[in-house]
């Protein structure tokens, strides 16, 4: 009876989200994506079409056409499609769940095209909440959910789904060879990089101007300098022209702070850096020669990656 509930689960589950479920290729290979919205918008992964001159999109019922890339994000693992249907054609959609309301053991379910075996179904729970993994670009990626539904190349970009259909995330990446470690990207960050994708085209972010590495703070000089963090950002390098440049940031100076918020690393400083930062001046607690000072930033524009 335990077995025939959960199978009904995945099923039903199956049966309302599949269909939007689309298969993408381009000239370096393919992945998956997922239609979520009523004119045919397609979320899928950055690395699955980044880059490509051309890209052909598949829908359930077998209709394909090309498609342009509407926006895409290499820091999150985020593009977002349009399809070039035909006049008058209609496509299914999913709905984006809240992903802050799923919970550890709750079944988890992969729709997508491994190994280009058209609408493939894995099943399994999540694992964890709040991983963080590293996107291509460098650069973190938070609020990551881990499942151990099986995912496989041609598995990117689909969706992950809970068993009332909706989607909870955008399966990114597996670690390999390790098995059962998966990992899919937020649907609430995935509902932000969207909007903002189909706003502008890119995702806005702030940048100051610096090649970093973390460094340890020595705890005698934590003490002395009454620094409530034991690492920070050793700045290598200054761009020049740049806004740390202008705020008189000096290589061998170590970033703490950054608007009253510790900076413990580089991951710290690269999540305070959004785009309401772009042009606004603001403290940047540093290190210099030992000695905590207060410096004024104002950050610019990044280019896109």
């Amino acid at each position: 009876m335990l077995l025939d509930a959960y199978s009904q689960a995945v099923t039903d589950a199956v049966q309302a989200v599949a269909p939007a479920v689309v298969k993408i290729e381009g000239e370096r290979g393919g992945g998956s994506g997922v239609v979520f919205t009523p004119d045919g918008l397609i979320l899928t992964n950055s690395h699955v079409v980044h880059s490509a001159r051309s890209l052909s999109v598949t829908l359930p019922t077998g209709t394909s056409a090309g498609a342009d890339v509407i926006g895409d994000d290499p820091h999150s693992d985020l593009a977002v499609l349009r399809m070039h249907l035909f006049a008058g054609a209609s496509t299914e959609w999913a709905t984006l769940g809240d992903s802050r309301a799923i919970r550890v053991g709750q079944i988890a379910i992969a729709i997508g095209n491994p190994f280009g075996f058209h609408h493939s179904v894995t099943a399994g729970v999540v694992s964890a909440l709040g991983r963080s993994l590293r996107a291509r670009s460098g650069r973190l990626i938070d609020d990551v959910i881990q499942t151990d539904a099986a995912l496989n190349p041609g598995n990117s970009g689909g969706p992950l789904v809970t068993t009332r259909g909706d989607v909870i995330g955008i399966n990114t990446a597996t670690i390999v060879p390790a098995q059962g470690l998966c990992f899919a990207i937020a649907s609430n960050t995935a509902r932000f990089v969207a909007a903002r994708l189909i706003r502008d085209g890119r995702v806005r972010r702030s940048y100051i101007g610096v090649a970093g590495q973390n460094v340890p703070i020595p705890r005698a000089v934590a003490r002395a300098q009454q620094l409530a963090v034991t690492s920070g950002v050793l700045v290598a390098s200054v761009e020049s022209g740049s806004p740390a440049e202008a705020a008189g940031l000096k290589s061998g100076d170590v970033i703490l702070g950054f608007d009253g918020e510790p900076v413990t690393g580089i991951d710290d400083l690269h999540r305070r850096l959004t785009d309401d930062r772009i042009g606004m001046t603001t403290p940047m607690v540093i290190l210099r020669q030992q000695e905590r000072r207060v410096v004024h930033i104002t950050p610019g524009e990044s280019k896109p990656a």
